[in-house]
């Protein structure tokens, strides 16, 4: 894996996206808490140090969303990056990151939707929805929006 460089010299945080399909092949989002926009996201997080990204994912999900009743179908050919946005940088994350290269990976979900529990020991969401696939470039937030046209683009043989 190539590391990027941001011009403030702070590293990225290496993290985990899951894109989580149902049998409709519509994706798992959900509304975050600390967020004052009308902002929905897949769920996503830190890879903890010696972890690796599938363990990531699959704890992440757990974590955010409650459950585990999903199987691994896909995973991105490389990392995905994103920049924060400058007022950000500084503010989130400690300070520590400019951003975060995410590896992606494709859930089939297993459960049924009663499954889903976001009321987890540490909430990130308030509420949360199946949306088609198409729709999450306008559901996330601005400066994400190129990072989900991305995954979008590397998955569409899944989603079609």
């Amino acid at each position: 894996m190539s590391e990027r460089v941001h011009p403030s010299g702070l590293p990225y945080r290496p993290c985990v996206g899951i894109m989580l399909l149902n049998t409709k092949k519509h994706v798992f989002v959900a509304k975050r808490l600390d967020m004052i926009a009308e902002a929905w996201q897949m769920p996503q997080g830190g890879i903890d140090p010696g972890e690796e990204p599938v363990e990531a994912a699959v704890r992440e999900l757990g974590e955010e969303i409650g459950t585990t009743k999903a199987e691994i179908i896909a995973e991105s050919r490389g990392w995905h990056w994103y920049d924060l946005p400058d007022d950000l940088i500084g503010k989130i994350w400690k300070g520590r990151y400019a951003g975060q290269r995410q590896k992606w990976f494709v859930m089939r979900f297993t459960g049924k939707d009663s499954d889903i529990d976001i009321e987890t020991e540490h909430p990130e969401f308030s509420e949360w929805k199946w949306a088609k696939p198409a729709t999450l470039p306008d559901l996330i937030v601005p400066f994400k929006r190129q990072l989900y046209i991305d995954v979008l683009r590397e998955f569409e043989p899944i989603l079609a």
